[in-house]
């Protein structure tokens, strides 16, 4: 059995793809996933199953979710090792006195090489600062994550790919309730 971890985009944001937690669990478990956990309302959800591979698995819980609740979620999966090497690779946290409020993550469903950052043209977004780390792009913002256009819109565009960004806070969360369960 392996658990996964799925982050799924874009749901209960602002009104939008309003999907309450209880149903997501119940719809996860009908799906003969076992020890469902989600942690807070945008789309954090552990599941465990037989099914090794996580593409396998985000494309189940994709399909299963535009079935019952018809909304067209993009859903990336990572699994223990995958979580454990961005929380101890984050090069922003080796600054000193970084916000932690700023740092951010970019889930990539695909490996990017290091050059890709160059199709971000990042040099548009000083004094934001990204780095490419296989399939995730760790983000620092300057303001916030409210005020820039390095956003999940302008990282999919750019670089062809599906993205979900979470916050340090919820992926430090995310980290210690995987360390939990095992």
């Amino acid at each position: 059995m392996t658990t996964h971890l799925a982050l799924l985009r874009g749901i209960n944001v602002s009104g939008h793809n309003m999907i309450k937690m209880d149903a997501l669990q119940k719809m996860l478990e009908n799906m003969e996933f076992t020890n469902v956990t989600t942690y807070i309302q945008s789309g954090n959800v552990f599941v465990t199953t037989e099914e090794e591979n996580a593409a396998t698995v985000g494309f189940k819980i994709k399909q299963e979710i535009f079935k019952v609740f018809g909304y067209d979620v993009p859903t990336i999966v990572i699994g223990k090792k995958d979580l454990e090497n961005c929380f101890n690779n984050n090069p922003f946290l080796k600054e000193k006195e970084v916000d932690h409020k700023k740092l951010y993550v970019a889930f990539i469903s695909k490996e990017l090489r290091s050059e890709n950052i160059n199709d971000l043209k990042i040099s548009q977004f000083k004094p934001d600062e990204a780095t490419i780390d296989a399939n995730k792009i760790f983000i620092k913002y300057a303001v916030g994550a409210g005020k820039t256009r390095l956003d999940q819109k302008y990282i999919e565009k750019k670089l062809s790919v599906t993205a979900t960004i979470r916050n340090w806070n919820t992926v430090t969360q995310l980290f210690k309730m995987y360390e939990d369960m095992n």
